[in-house]
């Protein structure tokens, strides 16, 4: 009886320590694959653009690491080393490109003819450059680099499946620790909590499992406190400035914010992004919009919105003019903090400017008050709004849909203004016949240097688009010709900028006069930017060469990863987890890009979807764990009329009326699909003959609904739905897989 109860006990504690397993690594792997997102976009060049690699390669780590469970060889105990060589392989990376300027880091031939434009990649010129690297080379390298990272954790997921009896369990433990690394990375996010912190709460997490299976080495201790201290001394590679102790490095939930003290420039990993110019000294295109209301005899500008309000420039300029009151629009809160205490004027503090840390589309949209003037302020950010789609951060203001909706918070007589470096004369072509058409009126269109005609291949410069009908602008114009405009804002405060003779004006000394008047923008019937297809910086509806390249990089290299971890004596995928893990990935797409729209493109909507994501597929283990003959055809039936009701709504539907069709109805059907997709996956893991094969399989299928993402691009968000309809059919029908071989 003694030995029958010992036997119990030690299989009750095996049983806990398995649990235990499952939920580590389920919090570990969220944990780090969100910390590497964030980390080496900021320090891999311009990655940050491309997050969607260090998410795939994640996805392809865990499913070389399951696929391995049955191998000899530890890869945890591996992690250390190859964590450290990737980290060091990013620093070192950045070091070569800011300190040698023969080296060129091609984004897509941003100095050319680009198909896409990738803010801040332009600045060197290729043709006179020593070395040329592509980003897709770049982007190969840290693919593989991070996938290997994760190698070990999924060969201890892997494990842990193929040793608990009862497999819906398990993964409802994993899942358990995934929710716990999304609300711990949340609250770190929160806090704006440095790198050091993230990397030394994930190399605890594993020197805590290599601690209990004794294969904790020396090496792999050394190389942890290597890699903190890499982490923590990355100062210098910031900028090449010599002071480095002025610094003032500190993480937003989007990006690494560098202000140095006694500086005015503020970089976003490692680019410049913005300066804090004084009124006193320059910055003069502010005033623009201003001067011209003042000088065609129009009132000051009463009530202003400034979207991407960023570090206060344009809040300096519209007080200067008579602003009464100011809603100040930013999405990051170390930029909108860094603008209150550094800027020289202080506009955050003057009593006219109310502060919103929001998303621009979701306070356009969401807001009841009325404005003389809407101001897009260098809208220009430099990441992606997250790993799953290629949707910039200010994606959803620059659709015909958003330019409506600043339409309908002006005021009579209203003026909307967006204004940037926008690089391409195709994007300022679009945003024009845009204006043009929300607005009921012709857009003015402003560039300097000045420029008779605007086309499609007009690169570099300034641009103003100017939309609302106050005919007294354009008139004034056509009476009065150009408005001239000097470098210095103080110099046009008591002149009149239509009477000026820039040959005998009085200016200050290095100031000049600048020719400010209509540019015609040549008529090309630029594609159409709608909710659905918001891609305002792809110059047409393809899938860009950049974007297929790296497809066919990450394809060949996961593939030949996948390949050197399958078991040697039977090569082969579960194709129905598969098609599963392929056809989620894209639902889980769809999802966020949809709640981002609604609920705006903010790093706690992100985290709030994905939360809500893994909740809804706890309820599904939960389910599937007290009913125990669940049927195949219904949840599948719930799943595809979900997605087609989703497909065949339009997302207009989703814009207005009451709280039910505004926030309630499109979180079902971006949602519910989660739940029954839960059940099919839990059915078809409960029942399968390896755990590790069938689990490895499906991450490995994500990799693949990550890559066809790219087709929204050509199609659209919406029709990514079909694409997931079609990977579930195909998931449905294929035949189950045999149990394998227990071969090495």
């Amino acid at each position: 009886m003694t030995t029958m109860n010992n036997a119990l006990a030690a299989e009750v504690s095996t049983s806990a320590d398995h649990a235990r397993d499952l939920f580590l690594v389920g919090f570990l792997v969220l944990f780090l694959e969100l910390a590497c997102i964030r980390w080496f976009s900021a320090y891999v060049v311009f990655l940050q653009f491309f997050t969607n690699v260090i998410l795939l390669a994640a996805f392809l780590g865990m499913s070389c690491g399951c696929l391995a469970a049955r191998a000899k060889r530890d890869w945890l105990k591996l992690f250390p080393l190859i964590a450290l060589v990737t980290i060091l392989a990013a620093l070192g990376t950045l070091e070569g490109f800011k300190h040698w300027q023969d080296i060129v880091v091609d984004v897509g031939a941003q100095r050319g003819s680009p198909q896409e434009v990738f803010f801040g990649t332009e600045y060197r010129d290729p043709d006179v450059a020593k070395f040329v690297v592509p980003i897709d080379a770049i982007a190969g390298v840290f693919f593989i680099l991070v996938a290997l990272m994760f190698v070990g954790l999924g060969q201890v997921l892997g494990r842990a499946f193929d040793a608990y009896p009862d497999r819906v369990k398990a993964y409802t433990y994993n899942i358990g620790g995934s929710l716990a690394g999304i609300v711990g990375f949340s609250l770190l996010s929160f806090m704006n909590a440095p790198p050091v912190l993230w990397f030394a709460i994930t190399l605890g997490g594993i020197g805590t499992m290599l601690y209990r299976a004794r294969t904790l080495s020396l090496l792999g201790g050394a190389c942890m406190v290597a890699l903190l201290v890499a982490v923590t001394a990355v100062l210098p590679t910031i900028s090449p400035r010599e002071d480095y102790w002025r610094h003032d490095i500190r993480w937003s939930p989007y990006y690494a914010v560098d202000h140095e003290g006694g500086h005015r420039e503020i970089l976003v990993n490692t680019v410049g992004h913005q300066v804090m110019i004084p009124f006193q000294e320059s910055g003069s295109f502010y005033s623009i919009i201003h001067l011209l209301r003042r000088h065609s005899g129009g009132a000051p500008f009463g009530d202003v919105m400034v979207i991407g309000a960023g570090s206060g420039n344009d809040l300096a300029h519209a007080l200067k003019f008579g602003a009464k009151h100011i809603d100040a629009v930013e999405i990051d809160p170390v930029i909108q903090a860094t603008g209150i205490a550094a800027h020289p004027d202080k506009p955050y503090q003057d009593p006219r400017v109310e502060r919103h840390l929001d998303d621009g589309r979701h306070f356009l949209r969401t807001t009841n008050k009325t404005y003389d003037l809407v101001v897009y302020a260098l809208v220009d950010s430099l990441m992606l709004h997250s790993g799953y789609a290629n949707l910039r951060l200010e994606s959803y203001l620059f659709t015909e849909q958003a330019l409506a909706d600043a339409a309908r918070v002006l005021k009579p007589g209203g003026v909307f203004v967006s204004y940037n470096y926008f690089r391409q004369g195709w994007i300022v072509e679009r945003i024009t016949a845009m204006a043009t058409k929300a607005f009921g009126c012709p857009a003015t269109v402003i560039s300097l240097p000045y420029r008779e005609v605007v086309t499609e291949a007009t690169a570099g410069g300034f641009s103003m688009i100017i939309g609302g009908c106050d005919a007294n602008i354009v008139k004034a114009f056509a009476e009065k010709g150009p408005l001239w405009l000097n470098t210095q804002p103080p110099n046009n405060m008591n002149v009149d900028g239509f009477s000026v003779d820039p040959a005998t004006a009085p200016s200050s000394e290095g100031a000049t006069w600048e020719k400010i008047a209509p540019s015609k923008v040549a008529d090309t019937s630029p594609t159409q930017i709608t909710d659905d297809w918001p891609f305002l910086y792809l110059k047409d509806r393809v899938i860009p060469s950049l974007n297929l390249r790296s497809m066919a990089l990450i394809g060949v290299l996961g593939l030949g990863l996948l390949v050197s971890f399958m078991p040697r004596r039977q090569m082969r995928l579960d194709g129905t987890m598969f098609f599963l893990g392929a056809a989620f990935m894209l639902l889980e797409t769809k999802a966020v890009v949809q709640l981002a729209l609604l609920f705006g493109s903010t790093w706690i909507v992100n985290s709030a979807v994905f939360f809500t994501v893994l909740v809804l597929i706890l309820f599904a283990n939960l389910f599937v764990l007290k009913v125990q003959n669940v049927g195949r055809i219904w949840p599948y039936a719930g799943l595809i009329v979900l997605m087609g009701a989703n497909f065949l709504i339009p997302t207009e539907a989703f814009l207005g009326g009451s709280i039910v069709t505004r926030y309630i109805l499109p979180c079902v059907l971006a949602l519910g699909p989660m739940f029954f997709a839960g059940i099919v996956f839990a059915t078809r893991f409960r029942d399968s003959a390896d755990p590790d094969l069938a689990f490895g399989s499906n991450i490995a299928g994500s990799v693949i609904g990550g890559l066809a993402e790219a087709f929204s691009t050509l199609l659209g968000f919406k029709y990514l739905l079909l694409i997931a309809i079609a990977f579930y059919l195909l998931s449905a029908v294929f035949p189950k897989a045999a149990p394998r071989l227990n071969a090495p």
